[in-house]
C-alpha cells in the first residue's frame, strides 16, 4: 500500500526546480492511488458520492501496462440548464515510475512569462508546476471530504455485495 509521508519542503507554493516538480509528480501519484485504489477495476466511468459534497467524477480515458490516463471533474449546473465540467483535469499516471502528471488545461503564457522572469524560471516549468500543484491540493481536498473510487468507497462496496 502506498502511503504518504511528511510533505517535502519542495512542495511549497514556489517552484524550485525540475527535481522538485518530479517530487510533486510522485506525491500526486500517491494521492491518486489513495483516491483510486482499485483503478484497474474501473471500466469507463465512476462517481464518488459523499453526503454534503459535490459528486466527483472519474473517467478512464486510456490504459496500458505502464500508464493510465484519467479525467477528474465536478459537474456544475450552468445557466442554460446543462452541466459544466470544472476543473476537468486530465492526468496521466506512470505506474512504472510512480508519477502522475496533469496533461490538460492551457497555462496562460502571459502570466507565466511574467512570473517566470521574476523567478528566473522557464515558463513551461512554471506552468507545469502550477497545474500539478493545483492537482496536489485538489486531491488532498477530495480525500479530506472522503471521496474514494473503487471498493474502498462504501457505496461501491454495497453495490459489489449486491445491495441496492
Amino acid at each position: 500500500m502506498l502511503t504518504e509521508i511528511t510533505r517535502p519542503q519542495s512542495l511549497s507554493p514556489r517552484p524550485e526546480s525540475f527535481a522538485a516538480l518530479m517530487e510533486l509528480y510522485e506525491a500526486n501519484y500517491i494521492r491518486l492511488r489513495q483516491l483510486c485504489p482499485d483503478l484497474h477495476r474501473i471500466d469507463g466511468e465512476a462517481v464518488s458520492r459523499v453526503s454534503g459534497c459535490l459528486d466527483l467524477h472519474l473517467q478512464v480515458l486510456e490504459t496500458s501496462h505502464f500508464t493510465s490516463t484519467v479525467l477528474l471533474t465536478y459537474y456544475f449546473p450552468d445557466a442554460a440548464g446543462g452541466l459544466r465540467a470544472d476543473p476537468n483535469v486530465v492526468v496521466r499516471m506512470y505506474h512504472d515510475a510512480h508519477q502522475a502528471e496533469v496533461l490538460s488545461r492551457v497555462c496562460r503564457v502571459r502570466d507565466a512569462r511574467v512570473s517566470a522572469q521574476a523567478s528566473g524560471m522557464d515558463s513551461a516549468l512554471l506552468c507545469k508546476w502550477r497545474l500539478n500543484r493545483f492537482l496536489y491540493k485538489w486531491l488532498g481536498y477530495c480525500r479530506l471530504q472522503g471521496h474514494c473510487f473503487g471498493l474502498a468507497n462504501p457505496e461501491r462496496r454495497a453495490l459489489a455485495a449486491g445491495g441496492a
